[in-house]
């Protein structure tokens, strides 16, 4: 054997030796770990593949070259498969079975194209011995399959390490991130390898591919041996379990506490190691309202009260199974749900309220209206509607801008407001017009309110660019005292009141209040 070749040899046998230990140790030791399989098939192929490569470059003639290459080709395409599928397991995911069988595909066409290359020379264009150096190597001209094959160990490989590197960025535990490191090297080398073998960069010629997996089995075998890779089940309840935002308590099938993790110490403060195996009952006994929860079992929300703050949670249960399907527990999961319960009271509000005036919009002025007049209606009492308007508003945009328009008019809404009573409702009803229910209040009551508030916006100025800006504003006011089984007076109607009062109001001279007087139209 040429002394040139000898060196190469001998990384490439130490290559497939380490592949073939490692096989063995994985399959002894780690067969049942998440990725351990696909990295017992990897190892095993990448033996075939690499004592293979030995005895092509061994090979005296071109025939006994062919005959190793086709050797190799029955283990090499499916190693970047299971390379692919060994890191998607290895960090969590799972396929569907017909992914499965489509990535296996590929390099079954390779080696039916391969292996017939000289019916139709799309593997190989040309095939033979290099004469320019001093030992047999096989010289190719690659087909387009050659490519196609090429372009898919690449993108298994690429996707491979994305994944890791992905989950490089996620691992919070410096052991999880020294190995996929090491697997991330690992997977650099057979691309690198490629690139310059490819490229026509390799010293003779020689496949560095095989080569290559020598250092790319070292990393492995250091992460396999060292770091223990794969071997993720001892501590996955440190890295998953204790880092869960989530409180979750494990409870018996007869109700005891078997585990929980910290967040849970949260939503329930006085749980510690030593009350592992204790009933939850006795642990809730002064805790009614959580214990009376947790035995009905249903997923639902509730609200602690928790170190003085009411604290929102959303509980789920979720069985746990044994191996035979049989219920012998369950888990508790509290998800604190507060800002989520604050965010929706606040877009309820927001949806509620006019965005200028911050007073009530039409649409949910209206519903609180009917609600409040139902309500007043049940009960015989009475109730008022005032509507106003701002005077000659127009003129207000006209003159000055509608900037300052929607100053006057978020000016006056508040004048309004903070004049009103708690129970009162405030709504803006379109434009400049406003409308006000007042709860249990006769036309009277309801006139002086009426009237206060215009008092107010008359004395409301405002200086706008050395403009001296005063408004005054014009009032309708109506009002009912419900009578049981009593039909006429309708929400509608109470608005359509206070409205032609306000029209009166306008046509009088404006800045003033004017009360509805009720004509009779209905005749009985």
């Amino acid at each position: 054997m040429p002394h040139e070749l000898i060196f190469y040899v001998l990384v490439i046998i130490f290559a497939g030796s380490l592949s073939l230990f490692l096989s063995l140790y994985a399959h002894l030791n780690l067969k049942n770990a998440p990725g351990a399989k696909q990295y017992i098939a990897v190892t095993i192929l990448s033996t075939i593949f690499t004592y293979s490569y030995v005895f092509e470059l061994c090979s005296k003639s071109l025939e006994q070259i062919k005959f190793w290459l086709k050797i190799e080709y029955l283990a090499m395409p499916f190693i970047p498969v299971f390379i692919l599928l060994m890191c998607l397991e290895y960090i969590g995911i799972r396929l569907k079975n017909w992914i499965y069988y489509i990535l296996f595909i590929p390099p079954i066409v390779t080696i039916f194209m391969h292996d017939t290359n000289d019916l139709h020379h799309l593997y190989y264009k040309s095939f033979s011995l290099n004469s320019e150096i001093p030992f047999p190597i096989v010289k190719l001209e690659y087909g387009p399959f050659f490519y196609v094959h090429s372009i898919f160990l690449f993108l298994c490989l690429m996707i491979s390490m994305i994944m890791l590197f992905v989950r490089l960025r996620k691992a919070a535990v410096f052991r999880f991130k020294i190995q996929i490191f090491m697997m991330i090297a690992g997977l650099i080398m057979p691309i690198a390898a490629n690139h310059f073998y490819l490229n026509g960069l390799s010293p003779y010629g020689i496949d560095l591919g095989p080569v290559s997996m020598s250092i790319s089995f070292l990393f492995h075998g250091s992460a396999l041996l060292t770091f223990q890779m794969f071997n993720v089940a001892p501590i996955a309840r440190d890295t998953v379990f204790e880092s869960m935002k989530d409180g979750v308590i494990v409870l018996s099938q007869n109700n005891r506490v078997v585990d929980y993790n910290h967040a849970m110490k949260d939503v329930l403060p006085i749980l510690n190691k030593h009350m592992i195996g204790k009933p939850i009952d006795d642990i809730l006994c002064d805790h009614h309202y959580l214990f009376e929860l947790i035995q009905k079992g249903q997923s639902c929300d509730c609200e602690l009260l928790i170190n003085s703050q009411n604290i929102h949670y959303n509980i789920r249960f979720a069985p746990v199974l044994n191996k035979n399907g049989i219920t012998v527990g369950q888990i508790l999961t509290f998800t604190n749900i507060t800002e989520r319960i604050y965010l929706l009271k606040k877009l309820k509000r927001l949806a509620s309220i006019d965005g200028l005036t911050q007073i009530f919009n039409k649409s949910f002025f209206m519903n609180r209206y009917e609600e409040v007049y139902n309500e007043l209606k049940a009960m015989g009492e009475n109730i008022a509607v005032v509507m106003f308007d701002i005077d000659h508003f127009k003129n207000v945009n006209d003159t000055f801008g509608h900037e300052v328009g929607d100053i006057v008019l978020s000016s006056v809404a508040k004048l309004a407001k903070d004049h009103l009573r708690s129970s009162d409702l405030i709504g803006r009803y379109g434009g400049e017009e406003f409308v006000i229910c007042l709860p249990n209040t006769n036309i009277l009551e309801a006139y002086k309110m009426a009237d206060h508030i215009r008092e107010k916006i008359a004395e409301w100025k405002t200086n706008i660019n050395d403009e001296e800006i005063q408004v005054t504003s014009s009032f309708g006011v109506t009002s009912t005292q419900f009578l049981i089984g009593d039909e006429i007076k309708t929400m509608q109607s109470l608005i359509r009141e206070a409205d032609q009062a306000l029209y009166v109001a306008k046509n009088g001279g404006r800045d003033r209040v004017e009360m509805f007087e009720q004509v009779h139209e209905y005749s009985h």
